[in-house]
């Protein structure tokens, strides 16, 4: 399954009778004192059925631990609904324990935001890899190989034969790499190898696949490791040139008051309804809020109870609420520097 799939499963799990029943943990494998300070500061200040949850899920947790030696990982977990769900992630994760009424998703999403997705194809005239790239590593799919006559030899065939025989073997070769990359092609394709059998390669594929091609590099067959290098630098070039582009098209959108939106209020308001396209949250910015338990009604003020249905409230991060919403509603979520001005958040709408 993969992180996109894994966080919009995450995002729909929610316990709307109880604020305090799933635990959250990035773990980088190291740090247990971390765990043993997070574990009692939070064992201070819950009580009854969510305390005795907590003990039974953190409980699963150390169990899975102790058998078990993990690094950068992320536990979703509650003993109440019988969930439990472990995710390596393959970078280093910043340490955090949080118990809420749903898995706290924000900093894979992040992860998933930082680090895009590509498929690789390296080959010469006779053998190709297919790769899968996804979160800086590397991934082999596929392994095809053809028996291309690369001397002519005399008394044979004519020479002209020869060439025409060849290129004839090089093609068929190279559609039957073309109908395999079909199969496996991300949005994102990078296409490498030595010399110009890539380039002829690439002037065959149909247009589906033509369109998904981002980077063309120039690397010997067996050289896997700068193959990865540059191709992670092609993969963050392209993100950041997308995001811009996003960016400069919400701008517009909101200079002449379009299918736009901005600040908290109204951008959860949108994300909420399933107007959102993308969001854009600023990076690490949290706010202070309140969620009612019942109609999951999110406030930046507190009360004694909801003011829509009267529920009990608990407080939340707001950001980390929109961006459950959103994920809920398929919209696409950009982390970024760039909308503190625009009040934290903001939305390209799919409908106003």
């Amino acid at each position: 399954m993969s992180y996109n799939k894994i966080i919009k499963e995450l995002s729909s799990i929610y316990d709307e009778k109880s604020m305090d029943t799933f635990v959250t943990i990035y773990f980088d494998g190291k740090d247990n004192k971390f765990l043993q300070r997070r574990e009692k500061a939070i064992m201070a200040v819950l009580e009854g059925e969510e305390r005795e949850n907590f003990v039974k899920t953190m409980g699963d947790i150390k169990e899975f631990l102790r058998e078990k030696i993990a690094e950068n990982i992320a536990i979703f977990a509650s003993h109440r609904h019988d969930y439990f769900k472990i995710i390596n992630i393959p970078t280093k994760v910043k340490n955090a324990l949080i118990v809420d009424s749903s898995p706290y998703i924000r900093p894979l999403a992040e992860l998933t935001d930082s680090w895009g997705s590509s498929t690789l194809i390296l080959l010469n005239s006779n053998h190709a890899k297919i790769f899968s790239v996804s979160y800086g590593e590397m991934e082999e799919k596929k392994r095809l190989s053809a028996h291309i006559m690369n001397k002519h030899k005399k008394g044979g065939c004519s020479q002209a034969r020869f060439q025409r025989l060849r290129k004839e073997s090089i093609h068929a070769f190279f559609v039957k790499v073309t109908e395999e990359l079909q199969k496996f092609a991300d949005e994102n394709v990078i296409i490498a190898g030595p010399g110009q059998a890539k380039y002829e390669f690439k002037k065959i594929l149909p247009k589906n696949l033509q369109e998904k091609i981002i980077g063309v590099v120039d690397v010997d067959i067996g050289d896997e490791h700068d193959l990865l290098e540059e191709s992670l630098h092609i993969m963050i070039e392209k993100e950041d040139e997308k995001k811009s582009e996003m960016l400069h098209h919400l701008k517009k959108e909101i200079l002449r008051d379009g299918l736009a939106t901005h600040g908290i209020d109204a951008t959860l308001q949108a994300v909420r309804n399933g107007q959102a396209e993308v969001l854009f949250v600023e990076k690490g910015y949290k706010l202070r809020g309140w969620i009612c338990e019942h109609c999951q009604q999110v406030m930046q003020t507190t009360s004694d109870e909801c003011p829509y249905c009267h529920g009990k409230i608990s407080e939340v991060d707001v950001i980390e609420e929109i961006i459950e919403f959103a994920e809920r509603t398929d919209a696409k979520i950009e982390f970024t520097s760039n909308v503190k001005n625009l009040g934290h958040v903001a939305a390209l709408l799919r409908y106003k």
